[in-house]
């Protein structure tokens, strides 16, 4: 006879109570006990699963959508998570979309909040059309304090690079980290052959007439963008992310927004060369491609701060976080 036929012979569960150990077997009694481990059993796997099936667990950060009055106008901003606060500006032709894909992972740890500039994605254009780095870092910081948030790591692609820096350099005591993604700083020394260089037309791209030219064209001014500077076009911003950026920078007023900010470069070069003066103590990270300005950028950080982590990507050009997405993130999560 099977030693689990004594429990066969009833459909019903049996209990504790229903049996008495002392008039039963050595080997029913050691039956009973496996029967009774395996019901404890079933019932914490049970638990477990539930626990696993409960759409909270493991599910990705919410990402909310926000704008604030800032100075007269509105910054837009995503924000998840929270802890510590993690800023996230973003480059030309993009917006705060270009975060999305980091935002779930640093929010895990992290408040994050993603800001379109001044003049860009949804945040409104200035009245004057006046903005540049230092007021754009200004008002930036604005929000964030607005938000009831003292200190904040502080990472920055392209023109955010910038605007990073100028937020750091303003308010270092309120920067717990930087870190700089794959462009170069106006006014520091090695910053003149870049700005300069032939094939850079587009730093001098703007006013009236370009503008003429592009307007109903601005999927193909951005193409070149995307495609010449990444190392690879077939790796570079994703056709979605393509469409996104050029309905944004479609809109009436907002080509002339984003260009602005190249257009204040001459002026921020004399801001940075004096800012530069006082070197940055926090930790910096300076990231880049090998085949953009990653050596670059990591000269001149170098220069004007004490604390400097560099990752260059070799086989990567300018847009770094989708062409080379694990590197990219894996080094920010680590430095931050």
């Amino acid at each position: 006879m099977s030693m689990l036929a004594p429990f066969c012979r009833r459909p019903v569960a049996l209990r504790l109570s229903d049996v008495s150990i002392d008039r039963i077997g050595k080997g029913e009694e050691t039956a009973m006990k496996i029967f009774f481990s395996l019901n404890i059993l079933r019932i914490g796997l049970l638990f477990i699963f539930a626990l696993l099936a409960s759409p909270s667990h493991g599910a990705p950060a919410e990402i909310a959508s926000r704008t604030a009055s800032i100075d007269g106008g509105q910054l837009h901003y995503l924000i998840a998570g929270s802890g510590p606060a993690v800023l996230l500006l973003h480059g030309y032709t993009q917006t705060s979309r270009m975060w999305r894909p980091i935002i779930p992972l640093l929010a895990e740890k992290f408040t994050v909040i993603a800001v379109d500039l001044p003049g860009i994605g949804d945040s409104s254009i200035p009245a004057d059309n006046k903005v540049d780095m230092i007021i754009a870092a200004k008002q930036i910081h604005d929000l964030v304090r607005s938000l009831k948030i003292d200190k904040a790591r502080v990472v920055g692609h392209d023109i955010g690079l910038m605007v990073a820096y100028a937020y750091a350099a303003q308010f270092p005591g309120e920067t717990e980290k930087l870190a700089v993604m794959d462009a170069f700083l106006p006014g520091v020394p090695g910053w003149e052959p870049i700005y300069n260089n032939p094939n850079t037309w587009h730093f001098r791209f703007n006013g009236e007439y370009p503008e003429k030219l592009v307007k109903g064209r601005e999927r193909t001014y951005f193409e070149y963008f995307w495609n010449v500077l990444a190392a690879d076009k077939t790796h570079s911003v994703p056709e979605a992310d393509r469409k996104a950026y050029t309905a944004a920078y479609s809109r009436p007023g907002r080509m002339h927004a984003g260009w602005v900010y190249f257009v204040s470069w001459p002026q921020l070069a004399k801001d940075f060369a004096q800012l530069s003066q006082t070197k940055l103590t926090m930790p910096v990270l300076s990231i880049g491609g090998g085949k953009s300005l990653g050596n670059e950028l990591e000269a001149q950080m170098k220069l004007v701060a004490t604390d400097v982590t560099v990752v260059v990507l070799k086989d990567s050009g300018h847009w770094i976080s989708e062409e080379r997405p694990k590197e990219t993130t894996d080094a920010l999560l680590k430095f931050l």
